[in-house]
């Protein structure tokens, strides 16, 4: 009697890699129905389906294989593990960054209109006392470097973040290359 490598080891690997696929698929597919992309989220979505039918017809052809549930079910909740993290790294759209400092934010308001994002604060009553509360939108890829700004600001500060649907006029940073191309003057002919 052979050992039967096909079934029992690369059927299930192919099975929880195709899982994988396309559960992180439809992960980004909904991040791009919720941003609007109307023509590539259901590309996605066709891709995730299919997918997802050939393996579920290779389930379903072969039902006595338990291996087959445990590859597919192991596929689905690594599928979205990294379903998250390409979301994280995608980053589309904008947030909304509060900030709440018992200190005066003098500073990181400076550091922030330095760094060329717009800024808005004021000064409020908290529950301790006075704060000074900051607000600016940013894109969702420079939360990072922003969050980082405002923990060298005040580690201790209370910030929310917050998705935003839509951005209308305001200031908005831009790149060194993004302010070349927008701002580029074209040479006078010779």
């Amino acid at each position: 009697m052979q050992f039967d490598y096909w079934g029992i080891i690369i059927v299930p690997i192919l099975i929880f890699l195709a899982r994988i696929g396309d559960v992180s698929i439809g992960t980004v597919r909904i991040i791009f129905v919720s941003k609007g992309y109307r023509y590539l989220a259901p590309l996605l979505g066709f891709f995730e389906v299919f997918i997802w039918l050939l393996a579920m017809t290779k389930i379903l052809q072969n039902l006595d294989r338990w291996y087959y549930y445990l590859a597919y079910c192991g596929g689905f909740a690594t599928g979205n593990f990294i379903g998250i993290i390409l979301e994280e790294k995608i980053a589309i759209g904008y947030a909304a960054i509060r900030v709440i400092s018992r200190t005066p934010a003098d500073e990181l308001i400076k550091q922030l209109q330095d760094a060329g994002y717009g800024v808005t604060f004021n000064t409020a009553q908290g529950s301790t006392g006075t704060v000074d509360v900051v607000y600016t939108i940013i894109k969702r890829s420079e939360l990072p470097s922003m969050i980082t700004l405002i923990n060298q600001f005040n580690p201790k500060a209370f910030y929310t973040v917050e998705e935003v649907k839509a951005v209308n006029e305001g200031i908005h940073r831009f790149t060194n290359y993004q302010k070349n191309v927008l701002f580029k003057r074209g040479r006078k002919g010779k």
